[in-house]
Formats: structure tokens, C-alpha cells, sequence
């Protein structure tokens, strides 16, 4: 898959009922700029409200996920997002005039095919991810749910569920790669059991309810006065058992498809995070909490990882410079060459690395019996990688040399010690002009964030000897 954005190429609506207030209601998805994300605007209200897919936003999740920001709500939002981020989409703005958008017929297909409808657009920013490099979980001690995500190159989903009862038995279901989406996961619908949907139609709940868009696994019997309940409920002459269990006038589309579905439900619930995620969730009968629990705790490691903007790289790959390539492009020498390699560059940014160890010449007299590297030459270092990027753009590079004209907002926040491996990441600030470069650089061991500074060079032609 692309590691650019995308969103619609053009707008495309869809109507039905909401499934909990039972009113006709029209989705309209329509492109929406870089970095916007998935934001539903209400066209029913004065001013238009927008409510972002955030979960911070999330305040129930009873019978589906809802939304609510500044008193405005929408409800059952979990079935279009899944939809979005099964087709690779990033941003759209999605606007309803109602409270929560058409139920459909209780899957994501119809969002899918809108969307495909629509067409799919490419745009320029790059995609950021949120990618696990541990394990990480939780798990609601009443119920027994549990979601883990483990580290993953893409973003595979594995549900597995068991509510205790004979009808519905133990369910599984994997998604490998979210591409799969449309074909194994699009059409699973939503599902109910009896007893649950008795409650629920007592309580004046699904209101836009039928059977074409909800599965009811009867788990218990179904009497003449339960009968006549859904009978009404439904509009139906008659209702009836099928023998797998199921209310008739509806065939399963998978004999799993209750996990599957659940698996949608996951999917659109981690939409929430607000990020694309590489890596693999695993959900022990998953529902809206436990999952907007988890997705909360994803979304406050993806702000921590934003925060220390920890560049993902492999160490072992191919350098784009080994010390031979700098040393072609950097006229410094030992003992003041501090960078071992470039991992990264473009135009705009420039990842090095150095190994520190002992034998460093400025550990013989700096803290001899509690070796750290001295905070002035983690700035030089980060001003020798900035270096790179600057010189890697001329033809001649070993014609010129960049000399400091400012260090600013310079902060040390943990100790560098022999042993310790810096990876160097610079950003230019704004484009380089007259030769004046100003850019951003942090130096990190590991995930921790150890030298940060601004600052701005002068590229200068050498004298001639």
C-alpha cells in the first residue's frame, strides 16, 4: 500500500434509518484535506457542529460507539469508519442530518461501495503511523475482554469470541492485511441475542431495527408473548427459528460471521486512535469498551511517540553514507568526526547515527570515573549531520563547509554514556536560502529523546589554498 495519504475524489451519499432512533437519515462523505482525518460535521444543527473521530471524544458505548463533543452527538459511528479505513482512506469529512449514520443493513458494504463509487485519491503528504515496538494491552477485569497489539510490519486484526452460549459457540476470525477488508470482513452484519433484543425493544431502543439488518441468535425460548413483540417490532407476519439457531428471513453470509463482524467493530473502533497502526491486535471477546479503552491507550502512545518524534529506522539497513560517504562529503577528521553513518535523507531531513564508546579521545579527560559525552559535542554532532543534508545537495560538496551562525532552545535531558548508540535526526525549518540553512535537531538513545537544539549554519565556498 501507498505510504501517501488519501481521501475521496469526489463526493457520494448514501440513506437509511439510524438503527437506535429510527429516523431517515443521509451520510454524505466527501474528500477532505491532508491531515484532517475523519471529522462528522451535523447539517441538521445550527452552525454545523463538527465532532472529530477521536476517542477522546468517546462517552458511551452501549450498543455501539458514540461520539460527543460540546453536547452534540453521533451515535453508532463504528460501521462507516471501519468502512474508511478498510478502503485505505485517511481523511474525509463525513456530513449526516441526524444523530447517527444509516444502519444500512448492519455491515460496512454499503459504505464500501459508496466509497469505491466515489473513487480514491492520492495525495501528497506522507502518512504517519503508529507503529508498536512492544506489546501492549488491556483487559477489563469484569467481563474478561482483552485486546493486545503486538509489533507487526501492517496491521492485522485476529478476533476471537465466546459469549456461553450453544447457539453461537466459540468464533474466530483473522484479518492478514487490511486490503482484505472489502472481500472477508465488509459484509459480516451486526448481531444480537434474543434475550438482548427483547431488553432493548422494552427500553424503546433500536427503533430502526429489522431483520435484514441485525442477526438474532435466539438463546433462549421463544415464547407466543416474544413473538408478538418482534412481530410488531419488525412488521412481520410471522417470525420463525431457523435450525442453526438464527431468526428466519435472513442467511448468514459466513458461519463465523458474528466474529467477523466483531473484527469490524474492532477495526472501526481503532479508527478512533486517530492514526494509521502497524500491528497486530488480538481480541478476546472484543465489544465498544474494552475497545475504546484500548484505543485510548493507543492514542496516548501515538501522542508520546509524536511527542519524541523517535525516528522509525532499522540500524542494520544499508546506510545511504557509511564513514567513507561522509568523510567524501565532510571535511572533519579524527578526533572531531561524530558521526558514523546516514540512515536517511531528503531534501528536507537527514538521519545519522554514532556509536559511543570508550575510546572516544574526550573521554580521557571529561569525568574519567563517570565517562558522559560532553553536552557541546552532542550539539556538534547534530550540527555535522544538519551538515550532511546541506552539503549531500551541491555538486562539489567537498568545495564548501557550514559554519554555525546560532544554537538556540539547546536542552540535554538524559546522559550519554559509552555503550550508547545516538541516532541524529535534523529538519529543516524553513528552505535553505543564500546558503543560510535553519533546522531542527534531536539526538535519541533508544526511545528517549537526549539533545534537542535550533539552529542555523552559513554554507560557505572554501578559499581557495
Amino acid at each position: 500500500m501507498s505510504d501517501k495519504q488519501k481521501t475521496l475524489k469526489e463526493e457520494v451519499s448514501l440513506s437509511g434509518i439510524g438503527l437506535h432512533t429510527g429516523h431517515e437519515v443521509t451520510l454524505t462523505m466527501k474528500p477532505a484535506k491532508e491531515n484532517t482525518g475523519f471529522v462528522f460535521v451535523r447539517t441538521d444543527l445550527e452552525g454545523t457542529p463538527h465532532v472529530e473521530a477521536d476517542v477522546n471524544y468517546v462517552t458511551t458505548t452501549e450498543r455501539g460507539t458514540t461520539l460527543e463533543k460540546l453536547g452534540v452527538r453521533i451515535h453508532t459511528c463504528e460501521h462507516v469508519l471501519a468502512a474508511l479505513v478498510g478502503c485505505d482512506i485517511d481523511n474525509a469529512i463525513l456530513e449526516i442530518n441526524s444523530a447517527e449514520p444509516p444502519i444500512m443493513d448492519g455491515s460496512s458494504k454499503f459504505f464500501v461501495e459508496a466509497i469505491e463509487k466515489a473513487g480514491i485519491e492520492e495525495q501528497n503528504a506522507a502518512r504517519e503511523y503508529l507503529v508498536i515496538k512492544e506489546v501492549l494491552n488491556y483487559v477489563d477485569p469484569a467481563t474478561g475482554s482483552e485486546l493486545t497489539i503486538i509489533p507487526s510490519d501492517t496491521y492485522e486484526v485476529t478476533t476471537m469470541v465466546d459469549f456461553g452460549t450453544k447457539v453461537l459457540g466459540t468464533q474466530n476470525a483473522t484479518l492478514k492485511d487490511i486490503s482484505e477488508f472489502k472481500e472477508e470482513i465488509a459484509t459480516a452484519r451486526t448481531f444480537s441475542f434474543l434475550h438482548e433484543l427483547e431488553m432493548l425493544l422494552d427500553a424503546g431502543l433500536i427503533k430502526g431495527g429489522d431483520i435484514s439488518n441485525a442477526i438474532v441468535y435466539v438463546d433462549k425460548e421463544l415464547t407466543p408473548d416474544t413473538a408478538e413483540k418482534l412481530k410488531k417490532a419488525f412488521n412481520k407476519d410471522n417470525v420463525a427459528i431457523r435450525p442453526n439457531g438464527i431468526l428466519d428471513n435472513l442467511t448468514l453470509n459466513y458461519p463465523n460471521e458474528a466474529a467477523r463482524h466483531k473484527l469490524l467493530d474492532v477495526i472501526g473502533d481503532l479508527a478512533l486512535v486517530g492514526v494509521k497502526i502497524k500491528g497486530k491486535v488480538i481480541a478476546n471477546k472484543p465489544g465498544h469498551f474494552v475497545n475504546t479503552q484500548f484505543a485510548k491507550k493507543l492514542n496516548r502512545q501515538w501522542k508520546l511517540q509524536k511527542k519524541k518524534n523517535v525516528p522509525d529506522i532499522d540500524i542494520n539497513k544499508e546506510p545511504v553514507f557509511d564513514i567513507n560517504g561522509i568523510m567524501r562529503l565532510m571535511p572533519h577528521r579524527y578526533p572531531f568526526l561524530l558521526i558514523d553513518k546516514v540512515l536517511e535523507l531528503s531534501d528536507k531531513h537527514v538521519v545519522g547515527l554514532k556509536n559511543v564508546t570508550f575510546n572516544e579521545p574526550f573521554f580521557v579527560g571529561h569525568f574519567p570515573k563517570e565517562p558522559v559525552m560532553p553536552g557541546v559535542l552532542q550539539v556538534e554532532a547534530l550540527a555535522q549531520t544538519g551538515g550532511i543534508l546541506v552539503l549531500a545537495s551541491v555538486p562539489d560538496p567537498e568545495n564548501y563547509s557550514t559554519y554555525f551562525i546560532k544554537i538556540d532552545k539547546v536542552k540535554f535531558k538524559k546522559k550519554v554514556v559509552p555503550g550508547d548508540t545516538m541516532v541524529f535526526k535534523i529538519e529543516l525549518i524553513t528552505p535553505i536560502r543564500r546558503g543560510i540553512v535553519h533546522m531542527q535537531g534531536f539526538g535519541y538513545v533508544g526511545d528517549s529523546v537526549v539533545v534537542e537544539a535550533e539552529l542555523m549554519a552559513q554554507v560557505a565556498k572554501n578559499k581557495p589554498d
